[in-house]
């Protein structure tokens, strides 16, 4: 049988105010790795990253059978490479504590790899009330899943970026010009002549690098459930000037490497 390794970076433990709704997050996410429609024809480990020195709560790992790797750092990128490192997987896939698949998600990104090296999604964002906000298509973390050996070929993750690690990555992964497909919603257009109307999946086929393609599914929305709160990396951005500033550096930073903003 094969093996999927799931790494979830969180603060859980970092921060005392946080735990309780950190944990809450994690419980819900892992929940939903567990009730993956493959979840009985290939065996899925979680690798939960944290920061160096989080207090995580007792017989946590136990209790959700995962395994919680402290990294030797403070950021995002740190926990994810902290555990990414302890990854066995066949394939590896990225979930965001604070995010949730859809049940058949695995089933379709699994699918895909079977014609391409990197899966990536579109995410449907909802607030803490659960209220949808918009369909989100830039191709954040949690919709992330490759073989290991793509893993392997772009490396970890640069943690010189805080805000920006994702685009940072895309966009090396684009250099190594691996076959990839971004799984998109059953009406969602997939078509660049009809993309005018999302700019960003636009910028998905445009910035994602030479071999890309879109691919829908079959369900009607976007198979990440990406929650947006004011502790988000979003929500830091948008209500902290020096985060803001920072971020703004990471584009700068981006686009002197890449001559674009990686997608």
């Amino acid at each position: 049988m094969k093996k999927l390794s799931v790494v979830i970076p969180s603060r859980l433990g970092s921060n005392p105010d946080r735990t309780k709704t950190s944990l809450g997050f994690i419980e819900r996410a892992v929940q939903s790795v567990r009730a993956q429609s493959v979840a009985d024809r290939i065996a899925i480990d979680v690798l939960i990253g944290v920061d160096a020195g989080a207090e995580i709560p007792p017989h946590l790992a136990s209790t959700l059978n995962v395994s919680i790797v402290e990294s030797d750092g403070r950021s995002q990128a740190a926990a994810l490479n902290a555990a990414a490192r302890k990854a066995k997987g066949d394939f590896i896939a990225f979930l965001e504590d604070d995010d949730t698949w859809h049940p058949h998600f695995l089933e379709f990104a699994l699918g895909c790899l079977q014609h391409c090296d990197f899966a990536s999604s579109t995410q449907l964002e909802v607030n803490e009330k659960n209220d949808v906000l918009r369909i989100q298509d830039f191709p954040t973390p949690s919709g992330w899943v490759m073989s290991r050996s793509t893993w392997e070929k772009v490396g970890e993750f640069n943690q010189e970026y805080r805000w920006c690690l994702d685009n940072e990555w895309l966009g090396r992964l684009a250099e190594q010009n691996v076959r990839r497909l971004h799984l998109v919603e059953a009406t969602a257009p997939n078509a660049l002549a009809f993309l005018d109307c999302r700019p960003w999946l636009r910028n998905v086929l445009t910035r994602g690098g030479p071999n890309i393609a879109l691919i829908r599914h079959t369900e009607a929305f976007p198979l990440i459930t990406r929650l947006v709160h004011a502790a988000s990396g979003t929500g830091q951005i948008a209500s902290n000037p020096e985060a803001s500033a920072r971020h703004k550096k990471e584009y700068a930073q981006l686009e002197k490497r890449f001559g674009r903003i990686p997608a």
